[in-house]
């Protein structure tokens, strides 16, 4: 993790990769979506237009209890991710020898078996890895089995835990975050600074879709991330890899970065529904075996379309290369079947691209070997591509 001490990361506006300085647990959030309760449970005037404070208290009571629940419900299946890197080295002047970094992040128990997701980021530099449990149980027999490649644009690790020490594991509820809309609300539950173990925020989904470049405290590190959620629930240093929750007490989203200077509660989190088909091959397969394409594209919205002068308003838009990239990567799935440079790819397996499925999410749904059909617009023409998913590469 060089020397970024955070869980989320802080989009380069500045959006930050959030891991932070270990001797501090990680946070967890936790965010839902949609009105608590059902949204204000319309409020009542008394027969002088008055507002009828009684009502408005058992909406607070019962918003709280709610919280509460939720809090109570995923709290046990949140772990920190702790890492420690030593540096190799030879003593120098000041008889100083090789040093010893700590940092920390969070996860989220999928498994029964002990298999965690978490960040790519909170593991990138390798160490040493164990995780704490939510009661305090620290695990020390942890396996790193796969991350996503530095390159990729889904920020997703799996950890295994091979000795848990006789503790029961309870794996989250995975929700469906393509049902998530703007206003929801949203929990947010974790360790807050790797410090305040089990702290508990809300907020709503401010937005969808939203594709940042993130970055690490020291500028160095930046990679893209595409097709995030945009919450103002509070995401806090330590926090990167945690779940974000919905009112069902679901998960819905991974916890990955945050806005950085001049602005105020804005966070993201990878929708979940990008990583069920990674989780889910892990699990049968323990192993990590990403299915991709190869193209390098853009998610198309209204203001896309209109910008790019193209009929088509939603999809993945393959765009041009820049600075020498090429927007069909060489020997890709992508380049076999045939796509081209300004495709529109619309569906996949005749499920629909737009702003709450990505190509990224729908291509994820399938496996490494398996053909999907792809309807892509070429030159204003509707048509079908048959396309044999490999798995990605590690870079």
């Amino acid at each position: 993790m060089n020397n970024m001490k955070f869980s989320a990361k802080d989009f380069t506006g500045s959006v930050r990769k959030r891991a932070v300085p270990l001797g501090v647990a990680l946070l967890v959030l936790v965010s839902a979506a949609a009105g608590f309760v059902g949204g204000w449970a319309g409020s009542r005037a008394n027969h002088e237009g008055a507002f009828d404070a009684r009502t408005s208290q058992q909406i607070v009571l019962n918003e709280s209890e709610l919280i509460s629940k939720i809090a109570k419900d995923v709290g046990p299946s949140v772990v920190s991710v702790n890492v420690t890197s030593r540096s190799s080295g030879e003593r120098g002047f000041f008889g100083l020898g090789p040093t010893e970094q700590q940092s920390a992040g969070t996860g989220f128990i999928v498994g029964s078996s002990g298999l965690i997701v978490t960040n790519r980021h909170v593991v990138s530099d390798g160490g040493e890895v164990t995780v704490t449990l939510a009661d305090g149980t620290e695990l020390t027999e942890i396996e790193i089995v796969g991350k996503t490649g530095q390159g990729d644009p889904l920020d997703v690790a799996f950890l295994k835990i091979k000795d848990t020490k006789g503790k029961a594991l309870k794996p989250v509820k995975l929700g469906d975050s393509s049902k998530m809309e703007v206003g929801d609300k949203v929990v947010a539950i974790g360790n807050a600074l790797g410090q305040f173990q089990n702290s508990v925020t809300t907020g709503i989904i401010s937005g969808y879709g939203r594709d940042v470049q993130a970055s690490d405290s020291t500028g160095f590190s930046s990679e893209s991330l595409q097709n995030l959620f945009q919450t103002d629930a509070a995401i806090n240093q330590g926090n990167s890899g945690g779940p974000l929750v919905n009112i069902n007490g679901e998960v819905i989203g991974i916890n990955t970065a945050v806005a950085g200077e001049g602005a105020e509660n804005i966070g993201f989190a990878i929708p979940i529904n990008d990583a069920k088909g990674l989780i889910d091959t892990v699990l049968a397969k323990g192993k990590l075996e990403r299915p991709y394409l190869g193209v390098r594209y853009v998610s198309l919205t209204d203001d896309y379309a209109y910008e790019l002068n193209l009929d088509t308003k939603r999809g993945a838009y393959v765009a041009p290369g820049r600075n020498g990239q090429p927007s069909i990567l060489e020997n890709s799935p992508a380049q076999e079947a045939g796509l081209k440079e300004k495709d529109i790819i619309t569906k996949v397996q005749g499920e629909q691209i737009n702003e709450k499925n990505s190509l990224t999410s729908l291509v994820g749904k399938h496996q490494v070997g398996e053909e999907v059909t792809l309807t892509i617009i070429r030159d204003g023409k509707e048509q079908e591509v048959k396309v044999r998913l490999k798995a990605a590469p590690e870079s």
